[in-house]
């Protein structure tokens, strides 16, 4: 298969020199210009923050504010400006042949592993592609979908088994068997765009050597199945990619996710493999970046994988990726963490307990007091934060469309009714369930792979 030769925009000298800001000061600029927003909401606040003193007191107060309009405006404001300042370095060579190993974790994956394997099939990656499907007792077909694939497809497939159930057992008992010097996760329901694999490695390869992995971009693939895909389309499309670009941007993205990711196989086995987690993916991300190493993300390399049909599918994902979270800050705390960049990053996940809990107890009573003409709680203020949140959005979506998507020849899906009800009433399902996936964790509740 013949490779898709659009290359990426390659910026000539003069205009890194008059375009190249250092990452240190566009980290402490968009903190800069953070700063003075929150400020601004400070003094605009201070009416709205006397008049809930009385009725709480001023402690109480200054807690339910800060968490619903002081610190998610900073957050915002320095997502949006760090946006502004993101160049995605260039290729160095955008067809790399560096042999590589996929592995795929299987428990009960009948329906959709075959077009998963022919996906990887029709990759126009012009090195070696070997395949490891674990099968992680599964007591449906899935065997006999993997063999069949075995006999379709020209790609080299070879099937193991791991009895020991739980992902990361199966990602384990694969690395054992990996020579390559690059390996790769990639899950059983997700498909890849045909240069996906060639963008990820390519991107490992233009970068320092320091850097151990690449996140690769996950979006979905049944958006059109009903009103939660629809909005979760929008979720995976801006708001977890705007933070992977984010995190990216300071080089320290905190989930080089096991949907789709590549490392390098040896910092992987130093590292001492996936981790007994729920989240082994994230714990196993923020062990990398403890040993003064680099996690990239890569937005040319797409896949799009299946999400949540239900609510309460979608409820145990988000609550298990709430978990996850906890998981990493338990073993590395962010001041452990040897970068600066890191540091922050991780260090803003200390503070999202907070955040949801203030978000599910005080801003939904809020809302409806507000509906009342009780503005105690939810008041004109809280609407510093929605433009920058538009903006954010709207800056990635600029960039989605004509750095991503119209260099992949992929086309942006009309979901309107989806987009609507992503930003009015996503985050009031989100922040709750991220709450319930926290008291899950504290009261070490059974884990579950779904």
């Amino acid at each position: 298969m013949k490779p898709i030769m659009n290359s990426v925009h390659i910026r000539t000298n003069a205009e890194e020199r008059r375009l190249y800001l250092p990452i240190r000061a566009k980290f402490w600029i968009s903190h800069f210009v953070a700063f003075l927003w929150m400020c601004m909401a400070v003094i605009f606040a201070l009416p709205w923050l006397r008049e809930l003193s009385h009725i709480v007191t001023m402690p109480v107060a200054l807690i339910i504010i800060g968490g619903i309009c002081y610190i998610p405006g900073y957050m915002n404001a320095f997502l949006v400006i760090s946006l502004l300042m993101d160049r995605q370095p260039s290729f160095r060579n955008e067809f790399p042949n560096d042999d590589i190993t996929v592995i795929i974790a299987a428990h009960n994956e009948d329906t959709k592993i075959f077009q998963t394997l022919s996906y990887l099939n029709q990759q126009d990656y012009p090195g070696k592609i070997k395949v490891f499907v674990v099968n992680n007792c599964s007591t449906d077909k899935t065997i006999l979908e993997v063999l069949k694939a075995k006999k379709a497809f020209t790609i080299e497939i070879i099937l193991l088994h791991e009895n020991m159930p739980g992902k990361f057992h199966a990602l384990n008992h694969a690395l054992k068997f990996v020579l390559t010097p690059y390996v790769i996760t990639l899950d059983a329901d997700t498909i890849l765009h045909r240069s996906s694999i060639r963008y990820l490695v390519a991107r490992m390869k233009s970068s320092p050597e320091d850097v151990c992995a690449v996140a690769g971009s996950v979006l979905t693939k049944n958006s059109r199945k009903n009103i939660w895909t629809k909005i979760q389309e929008w979720d995976y499309f801006l708001g977890i990619a705007s933070i992977k670009r984010l995190q990216g941007l300071y080089q320290g993205t905190l989930v080089a996710q096991g949907a789709y990711s590549l490392y390098k196989t040896n910092c992987i086995k130093e590292a001492g493999g996936w981790p007994d987690a729920i989240g082994e993916d994230i714990v196993l991300t923020w062990r990398l970046l403890k040993k003064k190493w680099r996690v990239y993300f890569e937005p040319l390399a797409v896949s799009f994988t299946e999400v949540p049909t239900s609510f309460n599918h979608l409820v145990r994902q988000r609550a298990r990726w709430a978990r996850g979270m906890i998981e990493g800050l338990r073993e590395i705390k962010p001041w452990n963490q040897p970068q600066v960049y890191v540091k922050y990053l991780t260090g803003i996940n200390l503070i999202m307990p907070y955040l949801d809990l203030i978000f599910t107890i005080c801003w939904l009573p809020g809302l409806i007091l507000a509906l009342f003409g009780y503005y105690w709680i939810v008041g004109p203020m809280t609407l510093l934060v929605l433009p920058l949140t538009l903006i954010s959005y709207s800056i990635l979506y600029i960039y989605q469309k004509n750095s991503v998507f119209n260099h992949l020849n992929l086309k942006i899906r009309k979901n309107i009714t989806g987009f609507i009800l992503y930003i009015l009433f996503y985050q009031m399902i989100m922040s709750p369930v991220a709450v319930l996936g926290y008291i899950q964790e504290i009261l070490k509740t059974k884990r579950k792979w779904r």
